[in-house]
């Protein structure tokens, strides 16, 4: 059950490769284990594989000089949440609700880690959530959406975080913050080896999101910024006093770089220690951003836009995959790929059959066995919140929405943590359509409402990856086609909000 139908051509290359990919993962390989890691705010550019003239980013480099570097791959969000809610689901955040960063999921959703459970897997959570509130009594937490264990927080966190452990009261945790989650995540992952089980576990990081902080030794790294880099003043929250401030750009990427190398550390200890325990040549690690560089952040970002928005600044991220037992050489690939494809992906690796309703993303298990050469249907993005409808009830008791876990940007209403809220949407009506939306179909790209109400623009990704030609004048036919392709997947979309899906 999808929104966009495969391609003759991509069915029977997509056949052939399930028939072939199930018959070597019996045959030859055991369902491999899982761990998702995901950066917050780490745009595309951030990275030394990609260019960056000054991050130092070793272990990613090496993960992508060794496993399968993912060029084209897309955070299905350009913001937090929404992008949590498709690796999630499988689906677009909009088919949850789940329109914004303080959107949660809604309980009826059925998650990739209830998935893999169900097929065995010992599951957890450590980190970021960011899709409904962490505590107990909440009704989307991690716990309540599959994992067995979790260690995690409602949003964001620096140095020194506060957690809540299976739902519990806060506690803080002294040290980098990257390298206290990875710890957490080798404790469980030397239980589920000793109980002899697969496991799936999903670690989300704090950095490199602002405020900024870091150890002396991760900054003590980039102290010699050029004068020429960063020269403009940006706006962000001040560790101070929680709230907005302004500083000197290369002063802010200093502590940012400095956020991005120790999470990429602690990345390290975890492969390393993967391999010194045996696990690592069966273990799946997939590694991505949640949407592209915040605006504070933009220096070296080669695309249009930023965090916030469907150009590719603001969805373009890094991702790369590394499985020795299955990718034993490198390998580069230019498919278009998403944060969606990971619920199919990871469903077939595991042998376990897809939810019956909607999804958005495709498996790439041809992917990793070198037969996809092009994503089997068009990706589509929607950002921004459709509007409440007069009257309409939230769809969780306020109450259990509220966060728990203290982070160090204060809140609009002063507060130290974050609440979260989803309303019921009862009927699909014509302004619900608007919002910037786009959708990719190999090398076109047709973006709408993007740069302003009612604007329409198309790019060809492959010659224009910075999409400053638009050319709807000169390939109006291509246009058109995409836009009613995207209007269609727009009406499964609103459809699945108004929980038809779940009936």
């Amino acid at each position: 059950m999808h929104a966009f139908p495969l391609r003759p051509a991509a069915l029977a290359i997509l056949a052939c490769a399930f028939i072939s990919a199930v018959s070597v993962l019996t045959a030859a390989t055991p369902r491999p284990n899982v761990v998702l890691l995901m950066g917050d705010d780490h745009g595309w550019d951030e990275t030394g594989y990609n260019g960056h003239p000054h991050l130092k980013t070793p272990v990613l480099d090496e993960m992508a000089r060794t496993g399968l570097r993912l060029d084209r791959f897309y955070s299905g969000g350009a913001s937090c949440s929404p992008t949590r809610a498709t690796v999630m689901t499988g689906r677009h955040h909009h088919r949850s609700g789940t329109f914004a960063p303080g959107w949660s999921l809604r309980p009826e959703e059925i998650t990739v880690a209830q998935l893999l459970r169900s097929a065995g897997y010992a599951t957890a959570h450590f980190g970021k959530w960011h899709l409904g509130a962490v505590k107990a009594a909440s009704p989307v937490n991690p716990g309540a959406l599959g994992f067995d264990t979790w260690l995690s927080h409602d949003n964001f966190y620096e140095l020194d975080p506060h957690f809540s452990r299976d739902g519990g009261p806060p506690v803080q945790f002294k040290g980098e913050s990257s390298e206290i989650v990875v710890a957490e995540a080798l404790r469980f992952i030397a239980d589920a080896q000793r109980r002899t089980k697969p496991f799936f576990v999903v670690i989300w990081f704090g950095s490199p999101h602002e405020p900024y902080q870091a150890l002396p030794a991760d900054l003590a790294l980039y102290d010699n910024l050029p004068a020429s880099f960063g020269t403009k003043q940006v706006r962000l929250t001040s560790n101070e006093t929680g709230r907005n401030t302004t500083r000197l750009q290369r002063d802010v990427l200093r502590e940012r770089f400095a956020e991005i190398t120790a999470m990429d550390r602690a990345i390290g200890q975890l492969r390393t220690q993967l391999g010194a325990t045996g696990l690592r040549d069966n273990t799946l690690l997939w590694y991505c951003g949640d949407n592209g560089t915040p605006t504070e952040a933009v220096a070296t970002v080669p695309f249009r836009g930023q965090k916030g928005t469907i150009y590719e600044g603001g969805i373009r991220v890094p991702g790369v995959i590394e499985w020795p037992a299955k990718i034993p050489r490198p390998r580069t690939s230019d498919v278009t790929t998403v944060t969606t494809d990971m619920l199919p992906t990871l469903c077939e690796l595991a042998g376990q059959p897809l939810p019956r309703r909607p999804l958005d993303g495709v498996s790439l298990r041809p992917l990793l066995d070198g037969v996809m050469t092009e994503r089997p249907r068009p990706l589509a993005f929607w950002d921004g919140p459709i509007a409440r409808h007069p009257g309409a009830k939230p769809y969780l008791d306020p109450e259990l929405q509220k966060g728990t876990t203290p982070l160090a940007k204060l809140g609009p209403d002063g507060t130290a943590t974050r609440n979260f809220q989803n309303f019921q949407h009862a009927a699909i009506r014509p302004q619900d359509f608007n919002g910037e939306r786009a959708i990719i179909d190999g090398r076109f790209k047709f973006v709408a409402d993007a740069a302003g109400a009612g604007s329409r623009e198309l790019f060809d990704l492959r010659a224009d990856p910075a999409e400053k030609n638009n050319l709807l004048a000169a390939q109006p036919e291509v246009a058109q086609r995409l836009e009613r392709q995207l209007r269609d997947w727009q009406q499964s979309v609103l459809q699945s909000l108004t929980g038809a899906d779940y009936r």
